[in-house]
């Protein structure tokens, strides 16, 4: 081995060597490649004083390759097209995608959205293992330290090096079992009724809550618990009221009545949250496609 910077290795020196070989000569090799007779031997000089190997010798009219050269031309291949899968990284095949892919979101976003997913996912990238934790209030520290790769929440955290994107924006209506109670048709019957509502841990209220409180609107709330699944197995059976987001009426409360709320409800914006790290990565982004593309555009409460 000579003392040749070898750093003057290309992709090009290693592609002429694989076509001289493959040729059996210089000039079919030059035709193969569209470059000039001259380039392709300035690249075999090159390789020769890095190598210190003659690479090919004269075999009556044309050139044979020696040992050495055809076993360069074997590692160069394998070079090539490893050099080839770099170059084309930002080439997303979804159906090549092998990963764990970590969504926070709490019960109802996981309802609402993810099964759609999950089913989207199973089509396109069976390679990919979905796995949901749940979000409480997404913080900076959960998306930058790679506990999750997205959280769906309405509640963004605020961070410089934190993107987000509206999913929906939803709405809200009054669930309740028809066949104890009618629905509330006036804000003086929805007030004077029980009500039941969601409390995540620890002790965070919904925003509607929060909201219609400081409005200075009082429910009777006789039942709380850590998640919308829990309202319909209370709410069944019983005279109670939960007002709780429209969308559920397709899949936790379906087999509850629901109606209009008798007094103005705030809007329920959804989002998609992430680092921005994940901003160009070509899964991430096509991961993100799919969420937004199986969300439903809009879910009045009325």
């Amino acid at each position: 081995m000579s003392n040749f910077d070898w750093y003057d290795l290309d992709a090009r020196a290693l592609q002429q060597l694989v076509a001289v070989v493959e040729a059996g000569s210089v000039t079919g090799a030059a035709h193969r490649l569209g470059v000039t007779q001259s380039a392709v031997s300035h690249q075999l000089d090159k390789l020769r004083a890095i190598t210190g190997d003659p690479l090919f010798v004269k075999s009556g009219r044309g050139i044979v390759a020696t040992a050495r050269a055809q076993q360069l031309a074997e590692e160069a291949r394998a070079l090539l097209r490893q050099l080839e899968r770099f170059a084309h990284a930002g080439d997303f095949d979804p159906a090549r995608w092998q990963a764990t892919v970590t969504i926070a979101a709490n019960d109802f976003q996981r309802d609402v959205l993810l099964p759609a997913l999950a089913r989207r996912l199973r089509e396109a990238a069976p390679g990919v293992v979905l796995r949901i934790i749940p979000s409480g209030v997404p913080s900076l520290e959960m998306l930058r330290d790679r506990v999750c790769d997205i959280a769906i929440s309405p509640r963004p955290p605020d961070g410089s090096d934190i993107l987000q994107q509206r999913v929906f924006e939803g709405g809200y209506r009054v669930f309740y079992d028809p066949a104890v109670r009618a629905a509330p048709t006036t804000l003086e019957d929805y007030l004077a009724a029980d009500h039941a509502t969601v409390v995540y841990e620890p002790r965070r209220a919904l925003s509607l809550d929060r909201t219609l409180e400081a409005r200075g609107i009082r429910r009777r709330f006789v039942l709380m618990v850590p998640g919308f699944s829990g309202l319909p197995a209370f709410i069944k059976g019983s005279a109670l009221l939960a007002t709780a987001p429209a969308l559920l009426q397709h899949s936790l409360m379906r087999d509850l009545a629901h109606a209009k709320p008798p007094l103005p409800c705030p809007g329920m914006p959804m989002y998609l949250i992430w680092h921005r790290q994940h901003q160009a990565d070509p899964a991430h982004r096509w991961l993100r496609e799919q969420i937004l593309a199986l969300a439903p555009t809009a879910v009045p409460g009325g």
